[in-house]
């Protein structure tokens, strides 16, 4: 495993979740992950040499732990930019803990985020030539 590159492959997340928090509304960020898994399946395909998907898979539970993080911290911000999500969060259980329904959605979003850019990054390593 290539850590060294999952991590710093990683920082894309960190720089989302600062991102969201502040100015990427949540009609764009879709557009900019998709860039994001894009960038960083060449970069896997590049300068890895096996375990592709569970490159792509792993750094994605990498994005996960910076996302929550950064949302959990700065959730009033947060929810301040993104009132739809903040109307959905009162809706689900717990709306008096938006942090906890944070801290439990997020796993399972970054598994499902995992699962493509673990497909991204497979397909790419079929596509791109490594040195």
């Amino acid at each position: 495993m290539n850590w060294s590159l999952i991590f710093k492959l990683s920082f894309f997340g960190l720089a989302m979740a600062l991102g969201t928090v502040y100015f990427i509304p949540s009609n764009v960020e879709p557009f900019c992950w998709m860039a994001i898994f894009i960038i960083c399946a060449y970069f896997i395909a590049k300068y890895c040499t096996s375990k592709f998907f569970l490159h792509g898979f792993i750094l994605s539970l990498f994005n996960c732990v910076w996302i929550t993080a950064v949302h959990i911290l700065l959730y009033k911000t947060y929810l301040s930019w993104h009132l739809q999500e903040a109307e959905m969060m009162a809706k689900m259980p717990m709306p008096d803990s938006p942090r906890l329904m944070m801290l439990m959605t997020g796993p399972f979003v970054g598994v499902v985020s995992g699962l493509v850019q673990g497909l991204f990054a497979y397909v790419a390593a079929k596509v791109v030539k490594r040195p």
